[in-house]
């Protein structure tokens, strides 16, 4: 898609559905002050955020429209392949916790590649995703040898 086509887009987005969420927000506002009920107002405080999150994501979306990329960029150019893989994981992720009513999820990735996947001094891949699933009352298992890596990660969920 040229530079112009997504411009046009997201200038579509912006006069539409992010004009139409602000005013959603501005109408839960006007609810909000008017309600006496403390368990309405909290609700309603939630739906609030919600569209929030969203005219963030929609301001995201435009953003990233709006600015100029390599068109000769695939999909298996590592920058693209690394954010469009971040949002269905996160889509994923989002609808385990959200939806499914889950205690656990485990989630394993492996690859066909070299192996390597050590812990080096002084970098800090490894040691960060460990940390940071282990800060999740996770585990996490990284097994790597000459025919691939694989990555397995466990945790818990908050029950809701």
């Amino acid at each position: 898609m040229s530079l112009t086509q997504r411009v046009k887009l997201a200038q579509e987005l912006h006069d539409g559905i992010a004009q139409d969420l602000v005013g959603l927000g501005y109408g839960l506002d006007s609810l909000l002050f008017q309600e006496d009920d403390e368990t309405k107002r909290a609700a309603l405080r939630s739906v609030r955020f919600d569209i929030n999150t969203l005219i963030e994501k929609v301001r995201s979306e435009i953003l990233e429209l709006r600015t100029e990329r390599n068109e000769q960029e695939l999909l298996g150019s590592q920058p693209e392949l690394t954010y469009e893989l971040n949002k269905v994981f996160s889509e994923i992720i989002n609808n385990v916790t959200e939806h499914s009513h889950a205690t656990r999820l485990d989630v394993t990735f492996i690859d066909n590649g070299i192996g390597g996947a050590t812990q080096v001094e002084n970098h800090y891949g490894i040691p960060g995703i460990s940390e940071r699933i282990m800060a999740l009352g996770g585990h996490v298992d990284i097994h790597s040898d000459f025919t691939g890596t694989n990555v397995a990660i466990s945790l818990d969920l908050l029950t809701p």
